[in-house]
């Protein structure tokens, strides 16, 4: 059986997301790369529940009305990738896994390799934001 992921895009107003540079630990996959928030589910939790964990572990953040956007199965994972309208200020976030955040725009995301084949998702999260 494959593991589960979950993962959250944030959008501010500017229809940027967040994204978060990984660290350069030599045993971490896709070290150096940016990624979207999120992380592996546990055994004894729901995709949303990781969710909330993980924002809190990651980012210091109690998690609160986000949207499923997505549920997608990759050749490693199936991921579950949510969305939250916010405009997060990040220089007062507090990172606690990761080099460094940035929000990015829509033809940034497209020129960047994304962690974990992400690229896919961002560009179906976009793709769908013109109708919400």
């Amino acid at each position: 059986m494959k593991r589960l992921g979950s993962s959250i895009i944030f959008v501010n107003d500017q229809n940027q997301v967040l994204l978060f540079l990984r660290d350069d630990k030599p045993d971490l996959p896709y070290r150096n790369m940016w990624d979207v928030l999120g992380g592996h589910v546990e055994s004894d939790e729901t995709p949303e529940e990781c969710i909330v964990r993980e924002m809190k572990e990651e980012i210091d953040l109690d998690l609160k009305d986000f949207q499923l956007l997505c549920c997608k199965e990759f050749d490693d994972r199936i991921e579950y990738t949510y969305w939250k309208k916010s405009n997060l200020k990040i220089e007062e976030i507090n990172l606690i896994e990761g080099q460094r955040l940035k929000w990015f725009t829509r033809q940034e995301t497209a020129e960047t390799e994304l962690a974990y084949g992400f690229n896919e998702i961002v560009e179906e999260f976009f793709n769908s934001i013109q109708s919400i």
